[in-house]
Order: C-alpha cells, then structure tokens, then sequence
C-alpha cells in the first residue's frame, strides 16, 4: 500500500493494515484520502457529523523500533512495571450532560481501580505497605537512603486541566474529578499525607468548580493551584529560570513553586492525542507546570515534534522528564484513561472498539514508576485504537531519547538544569507484541529487562 499522506510512514505491516481496512469507517475515509477528500471529525465519533476540512486521514504508522526490544534502564519496585486497571462499570456517560456526573462515574470502582493499582505496584500485603514500598524504593534511587514517606514532607499533583478557561465547569476532557479524588483519599488514609501537605495544581489552566468541589468538601485542607487563583484556589507562583533547558529555545523557564518546593511529585496525566507531537501523556502534562501563558496561542512549542524524515533530534520533553523538580521528583506517574480522546479538545467523543473495550470507554487507569514505560504503555494503546490519529509519525522518538538519555540517538547531552551533570537512562522503552496480546518483554520471558503490564483484578 503507498503512502498517501505527506507526514506518515508507508505501512510495512500487513497486520496493522488489514486492522483499519476491517473498520468500515475507516475503509471509507482511507478510500477518500486517496480520492483526496479528507474528513475533521475523529473516525468512529458518534456525537458529531463530519464536515470536509484540510485534515486527511493518516495511514497506520509503524514505529522505527521492532516490538519486544526494550531500551534503556527500567526503574521501580518491580523494575519496569506498568499496572492497567479496566472496569467497564467504572464510566457510563451517554452523552447526556456531562461526562464528569457523579450518575456516569462510580467513585467506588474508580478507587477500587487506584488501590489495587497501588497494591500491584508496590507489592506490599497492604495497600499502606505498598505506599511504603513505592516511597522507599524512589527515595534509595534518588540517594535519599531507603526511607519511607516522612510525616511533613510536601506532595504536589500535577493535572491535566488544559481544555479549561475559568473556574467554569466545562464538559471538554479534563482530568476526572473523581480520579482525583480517590488519589488525596489514597495519600491521606494510605500512605499517611497530612491534607495540609498535599496540593493539586497546574500552573498553566484553571482548576474547575468539577473537581474543586469535589475534593475541597471531604479534604478541605489540600491546596489547589492554578493560573489566576480565587474561589478558593490559590494563585501560582514561580520560581524564576528554574528549567534553562539543554539547549536555548523560546519556552518558558519558569516553574511552579508548589512543585519546585515539594519533596515529591505525581504526575496525573490524560490518555490524549494532541497535534505535533501525536499524543500528550505523562511527558508533555509537565508542560503546564511552567510560566505559559493561559492562551495557548500565545506560547512557544519549541522542540516538541520528532522530525518526519526518521533522524534523531533534540526534544525537550526529555529535558521535562530529567528535571530534578520534575521527572526526576515523581514518585508516581498515572494515566488517567477513563475516558481519553483522538484530539486534544472537546468532550469525550469516541467509545473505543478494540479488545477488551468492546464500543465501550476505555475506563482504564494505567500507573507506573517508570516515567519512559508508562507513556511507552499509553502510546501503544492510543495508536492500536486511532492509527490513523494525525502526527503519530515518530511520536515515540522522545522516549528513545530518554530512555537512552545517557548516549541519545540524536548526540545531545540532556542537562536540563545547565549543570554541566550528564544523566543516564530516564527509564525503560519498548513497544508491545501485538494489540491483540499487549506483551511486553517481561510479560514474555521471565529474564526479560524491558516493561512488564500487569493487569489490576
């Protein structure tokens, strides 16, 4: 089959081929791409009528990296380990209202889904023993000594709020209310965080009435940060030319203090794509804890997309994930997939078909301590449900570059912070068997060194 696209990647693989081609939609709009005709709406949304627009549609791309050859140096309690929890009655929003309604989410499943989450990665008998095994094994990597969580010791998550305006509630996707809520229940009666100590925040967006609300009644004494403060929330502040970056650009330097000043991060990520660079998952979510501008118009994407002709650049996501107030501060990195999205705006759109979805929602919520495997996880689910999503071209190319941060493919020696230190692997990188599998190479031998998925029961 020829390309037919200009950004994507001709598809040398029969099997991911045949997949679009049995999709009866997505047969029809591959037909009109190469009749020239493109579609605007996602391929399988139900709440939309299509309408012609310059956007065409994208052949499936293969990545450059063969399946089940992991790279780099995986990290965790169980080095590598990637939980994937799925309960189809956690989400059942019907288009009707809002997605975030207390009627389409089970508060009970969902932190059903975080806790045994914690409790596979962790290992611990208990869910607090987990907590205490995940805080132990970060702190002994990061030279801390192999301590525990400290009573006093500040956390700071980082959502995902970038479809936000106001303190407005909005049905555009944004992180889930209720996965929110079932992580401070997590940090307060698990691993034994003060509410006081704990604050929730992204420094680029506005924290909505949806999830401020939420939280604030049964923890009113956890902060929540956002760009302009008020109703409850609290203005941010930034430490000044905290993140110089490896190489000059035109980004912003400054970072949140919450983040700055904590002892350790989460990162709360969406399951999204976004233009340029193909999908926005843990990595890029760090974007929002710098000084840009609330107008997303107004900021800079300097270095964010992999280069369309296959060779190795410099990406500052790397520089992200190598930050010692960011990546290198996270003690947890989690997806929030309960409901996820082709595009990076508007409302949920799309009941997913692959196994085990079945035209349901996705109602996944993937966790890990590996930074580099958990966005390798999330990029190969997206891409098996929308390969014809657009830039999915080398969307992985970040990962290679951290995983190997410490001899990248592309030369540069990250150093986001100027300190003249170089780093070494951010983490462990592979891509899956197959999507009808979804083995990793420690799922597969138990020798293997790259990523294990583990299903949460």
């Amino acid at each position: 089959m020829a390309c037919i696209i200009e950004r994507s990647s001709c598809v040398n693989s029969l099997k991911e081929a045949l997949a679009v081609w049995s999709r009866p939609d997505r047969r029809i709009r591959l037909l009109l791409a190469v009749a020239g005709v493109g579609f605007f709406a996602p391929f399988g949304d139900i709440t939309s009528t299509p309408a012609f627009a310059a956007e065409q549609v994208t052949v499936p791309w293969v990545p450059s990296d063969p399946p089940n050859e992991p790279m780099g140096k995986a990290r965790g309690v169980f080095p590598g380990r990637v939980t994937w929890a799925h309960d189809p009655t956690a989400v059942s929003w019907n288009f009707e209202g809002n997605w975030w309604e207390d009627r389409y989410n089970s508060q009970a499943v969902i932190d059903r889904m975080l806790a045994g989450s914690i409790r596979q990665l962790g290992g611990g008998k208990t869910i607090a023993e987990s907590w205490k095994a995940l805080f132990r094994t970060f702190n002994q990597r990061r030279g801390r000594g192999a301590t525990g969580y400290a009573a006093g010791e500040k956390i700071a998550i980082k959502i995902n709020m970038n479809n936000t305006s106001s303190h407005a509630v909005t049905g555009n996707l944004n992180a889930s209310p209720h996965l929110v809520l079932a992580l401070l229940r997590e940090l307060v009666h698990e691993a034994g965080a003060a509410p006081a100590d704990i604050t929730v925040f992204d420094a680029s967006r506005f924290i909505t009435d949806d999830i401020f609300k939420k939280c604030h009644v049964e923890f009113s004494q956890v902060h929540f940060v956002d760009h302009i403060g008020g109703d409850g929330r609290e203005k941010v502040e930034f430490k000044a030319n905290a993140i110089p970056y490896t190489q000059d650009n035109h980004l912003a330097k400054d970072l949140a203090t919450c983040a700055t000043e904590a002892t350790y991060l989460i990162d709360l990520a969406l399951l999204k794509g976004h233009g340029g660079g193909g999908v926005t998952l843990c990595a890029k979510n760090w974007y929002g804890a710098t000084s840009i501008n609330s107008d997303f118009r107004l900021n800079r994407h300097d270095s964010f997309n992999a280069r369309r002709d296959g060779k190795a650049s410099y990406l500052t996501f790397v520089d992200f994930m190598a930050h010692k107030d960011l990546g290198e501060k996270t003690v947890l990195f989690l997806i929030d997939a309960l409901y996820a999205n082709r595009g990076v705006g508007g409302s949920p759109k799309t009941l997913w078909r692959m196994a085990p979805f079945e035209h349901h929602w996705p109602a996944s919520v993937f966790a890990s301590q590996d930074g580099v495997a958990i966005d390798s996880v999330g990029l190969d689910f997206f891409r098996a449900e929308f390969p014809d999503a657009p830039d999915l071209l080398n969307a992985d190319f970040y990962l290679h570059e951290a995983a190997l941060a410490d001899h990248a493919p592309s030369g540069i020696r990250y150093d986001p912070e100027r300190t003249g230190t170089a780093i070494g692997s951010l983490g462990v990188h592979e891509h899956w068997n197959s999507a009808e599998d979804k083995k990793y190479s420690r799922n597969l031998s138990s020798t293997g060194n790259g990523i294990e998925l583990v299903v949460v029961r």
